[in-house]
This record gives C-alpha cells, structure tokens and sequence, in this order.
C-alpha cells in the first residue's frame, strides 16, 4: 500500500503535515488555550511566530505545518496565551524606584510605617536624607494621615519625606520641615495645600504641588540612579506579564536616557512614552517632533501630558462640588489654564497626542471642555493628525451629563480599574452617595461605544496585570469587599476586560494595525498565563502566575 504523499515529505524541511508548503517558522506554540482579542475569530490552539511577526493562528494539527529543523517548539500543555498585554498607564522610573527605595506599598498602620522609617533611619548616616513612597492610609485605623510627630519619634534629626501611594501627597517629618524653611506663615505654591493643625502649624502633610518644596531640597538622583531605576521597573513588568507600558509624563532627559539604554540592549520593553506638559519636556517634543517606532518598534515618543488636578484621596482631585467630608475643600487645579489651553492648539496642530490627568467631576467637565475648544479652534484640514486621540487619564469622578461627551468628541477614556477597588473605601465619604454614580464608569463609557484603555497608574498601585483584571470583572476590593453603592453594574465583562489591556491600549496608541490582536501579520507579543483567567472564579484570578512573555517573538522572560 502506497504512503500518504505528506509522510513521504516528512522529512523535508517544509513539509510536516498534510497542507500546503510553507516556510518553517522560527517558533510554534502547540496545546494553548489561545484568545485571540480578535472577534472574528476569538479562540485558538496554536501560534507559529516567524522574526517579530505572527504568521500562523490555528489549531496545533495545521501550526506543526510550520516547524522546520531549527524552530523551537513550545507545548503550553493547556496553559493560556493572550495577546501581550499592555498598561496604558504607568510610570515606570516610579516603578523602578519604589523597589529601590523604602517601599512602604502594604503598609496596614501608621505603627508600622514608623518601624519601618526607623529601620531605615538606622541605617542612615547623619544628617542623610530618608525617601520613601507607597504608603496609603485607607487600611489603617484609625484612618488618618501620618504626622511630622509620628515620624520625628524616630528621625528628630534625619530630614524625612515619604510620598503618599497616588504621588499627590506626602508627608515630612520637622528636620525635612526645617530644610525647607516651611513654617506656619509659608504660603503653598498654585495647586497645592499644606495642610496645618489647630493651632496652625504644619502637620507635615504636603498637597500636590507643595511636596515640591520639600522634594527640591532631597538630593537629586544620578543619572546611573535613573538608569537603574528603568531597568529595574521593565524586568519587573515583564516578569508580570506587560510587553508595553505606557510612561504617562516625564521629562525630555528621560526620553534620551531611554534611547540609551534601548540601543545598549537593557530595555525589552515596549514603551510609549509621553513627556510632561506645558513646559520644557513639551517645547523639546514640539521642536523634534513625534518619533514612531524607534528600536524595531519598540519606543515612540508623540505624546504630551497635562496635568488637571489632584487625587482623590488627598482631597486635591477638582470637584464641582465641596468634599462631603471637608466642605470648605474643592480641591485643587494644577495647571493654569492660560498655559494649557494654548499647549493643545499647539498640539493639534503638530499632530502631537495629548494626555491629561483628571479625576474630580469638575477636572474632568474642564478637560472636555478644553479638549471640544481646541478641536473647534483648529479644523481637520488644519490639523497634522485627522484622527488625534486625545486622552482622559484616569477619569474617575464624572458628573453623568457629561459622560456621553467622550464618544462625541472622541475622547479616550484611559482608566485605571485597581483605582476603584481601592478608593471604595474612602470614597463614598468624600463624595457622598449621589457622586457615585459617575464615579469608575466602566461600563457605561463602553456601552457608549468607547474604547477603554485600561491600565495601573504604578507605583500608585501595584501595577500587576492580575491585580487589574481582576478589578475589572469583579469590581470589588482583592478581599472581595463591595459596598451597597459600588455600582457593581458598572463592572466590565472578561471580553472587555482583555480588550482593555490589549487591543484597546493599542488604539491608544496608534497601533491597533500592529499590536492588541494574535492575527497573522501582527507582532508576536504574548502573555501566557498558568491558567484561564477567562473562565474560572474571579477570585482565583488573583492567584495566577505568568510564566512566559513574548516581545516581537523573542522570549524575554520564562519562569522557571
């Protein structure tokens, strides 16, 4: 009996299953659980990667097609893969920092954190300075801010400062206080608050931009100090998982500081990056121009980020309404208008990308409104980019009249979902219950036909992948906790959830044609997971492990 004609080619290079001729890929992924992202064709067994570029979706009979004498095969014996994901907002020299630093991220009392500076003080030498950053007081109780006393208990003499974890506050001890020179009678900078106790005197706590006056005098890290920090905040993100994060601000140093490191071979990472703005970074973006796709696509630099107002937390997010829990506070506006509002017609017609930060209701309707003057102010015809898509960063607080604006304008909503899980506890008292109902609008932005970029905003939160999905599709806090007025409606499903933190981050970042999907002809970035996040429990979602990321088709971590 005569052999099937695909046995007798077996051994070619070419030819390993019954099909037609194909050329043998570099590597195939056999026995995944594949979601694609891609609508048309969501699901799939396997992947076969050729260079930086996806040539094969399919089922694991038809992708052994592919393997040839020298490709490296990969059985996921069930694991699942998923486009790389992607954090639409992050702050990765933060990243780096917080796990260079004093790392005060878990922190659960104002006892601990205090033990903690004391280690750290200990280890310090006179006079040297005491940094640190990731603490939160929404866990502790009682629930209040940390004092200079609290922190001069253990440091009189080693000047101290410790950012809040939404890096719109933070806390000096009175040695930091001194260096500064801020008494009772200093006045705070436009945009920020330094808040005071009964009798007047500085608590300690610093406001959005009054941090500036303590930061100035902490000594400045080097440029081998930046670098390091880089380094270290992209392997971490890609041991989580991220293939692309994208850098929400920054300074024109740090984009050069990033080629550098790019061309030296230290940096895997896809980095979008965007540059503070109005300002020098910003002048610097306008007179180079944007730069798309720089290292084999791996770093872009088109974007400016404005900044609008504070955090919640702090009490410095700009609200149309007074705080519930402090009605002589509004909050704070960060930027003066007649700075911004020139930098986006600018923008508009450099055909540059504008970001801006906005979380209170009112931040966010001056947002809208600014973005709607400028896009009436320059035409289409006039613009360098027809299409700009502008962002909302964050998003959180929006008075519900104004939320069908954003599919109106155009405007993308660039959300953070691990924000609400957290700010549930605090929340509800400083807006009350009737704010709430635009507050973390998943649902009804994507309902509205929306494209949500979702993401992290590290080191404020941990900027874990899982961490994010989870909050997402559970919209309770990683304890499971959910109040009565979380609109738990307001949750995204896991379809969206994955769109989130793949093919709509890459909208968002002009690369939809290249990135977010696994489609022939896209770039093979792949995050592949221990298991199936998209149908067990939610609470197994924050159990799950990465164990491979794939970069333009080149493995750039694999677990052990």
């Amino acid at each position: 009996m005569r052999a099937p004609a695909c046995l007798v080619l077996a051994a070619l290079p070419f030819v390993l299953a019954c099909g037609p001729r194909v050329e043998p890929a570099d590597r195939v992924f056999l026995n995944a659980m594949v979601y694609t992202a891609n609508d048309a064709v969501p699901t799939a067994e396997a992947v076969a990667v050729r260079g930086n570029t996806i040539v094969f979706v399919g089922s694991s009979a038809d992708a052994r097609r592919y393997q040839g004498d020298s490709t490296e095969v990969i059985d996921l014996a069930g694991k699942t893969l998923l486009p790389g994901l992607a954090d639409a907002h992050y702050h990765l020299a933060g990243v780096g920092q917080r796990e260079l630093t004093l790392n005060l991220e878990g922190t659960k009392s104002i006892e601990e954190l205090v033990a903690r500076v004391k280690e750290r003080v200990d280890q310090a030498g006179p006079g040297e300075w005491v940094t640190g950053m990731g603490w939160i007081e929404t866990p502790w109780t009682p629930r209040r801010f940390p004092t200079r006393q609290d922190l001069d208990a253990v440091s009189p003499d080693n000047p101290v400062f410790l950012s809040r974890a939404d890096g719109h506050a933070g806390v000096a001890n009175s040695a930091a206080l001194r260096a500064a020179g801020v008494t009772a009678s200093t006045k705070p900078p436009f945009g920020g608050d330094i808040l005071k106790d009964a009798s007047g005197q500085p608590t300690g706590m610093l406001i959005d931009r009054a941090q500036g006056l303590v930061e100035s005098k902490v000594p400045s890290p080097t440029l081998d100090d930046y670098a390091k920090a880089i380094t270290t905040g992209a392997d971490r993100s890609l041991r989580l998982g991220w293939t692309q994060i994208q850098d929400a601000g920054g300074s024109w140093q740090e984009v050069q500081l990033m080629r550098k490191l790019y061309a030296e071979g230290k940096v895997k990472l896809r980095i979008y990056k965007a540059v503070h703005g109005p300002g020098s970074a910003a002048d610097s973006l306008f007179a180079n121009g944007p730069s798309i796709g720089e290292f084999d696509g791996r770093f872009t630099v088109r974007t400016i980020k404005g900044v609008l107002d504070g955090a919640l937390g702090s009490r410095g997010a700009l609200l149309l309404a007074p705080y519930s829990d402090a009605p002589d506070k509004f909050g704070l506006l960060l930027t003066p208008l007649e700075r911004y509002r020139p930098m986006l017609v600018q923008a508009l017609k450099a055909g540059i990308q504008v970001e801006t930060h906005a979380i209170g209701d009112s931040a966010n309707r001056l947002l809208l409104d600014t973005f709607e003057e400028a896009f009436n102010a320059v035409p289409v015809a006039e613009r360098k980019v027809a299409d700009p898509r502008w962002r909302d960063e964050h998003t959180q607080i929006v008075e519900p009249s104004d939320l069908p604006r954003f599919k109106r304008l155009g405007v993308i909503p660039s959300m953070q979902p691990s924000h609400a899980i957290g700010d549930l506890y605090f929340a509800p008292s400083r807006l009350g219950t009737e704010r709430l109902k635009g507050a973390y609008a998943w649902q009804t932005l994507a309902k509205d036909g929306n494209i949500i970029a979702g993401g992290s905003d590290a080191p404020v939160e941990r900027g874990e992948p899982m961490i994010e999905f989870y909050a997402a599709v559970a919209r309770r806090s990683i304890t499971g906790d959910q109040t009565p007025d979380w609109h738990p409606e307001e949750a995204l499903t896991r379809e969206q959830a994955l769109k989130a933190f793949t093919i709509w981050p890459a909208y968002a970042a002009f690369e939809e044609t290249k990135r977010g999907t696994i489609e022939v002809g896209k770039w093979a970035d792949f995050t592949i997971l221990d298991q199936d996040i998209m149908k067990i429990p939610e609470a197994e979602i924050l159990k799950v492990k990465n164990v491979m990321t794939v970069v333009g088709g080149e493995i750039v971590y694999r677990a052990q």
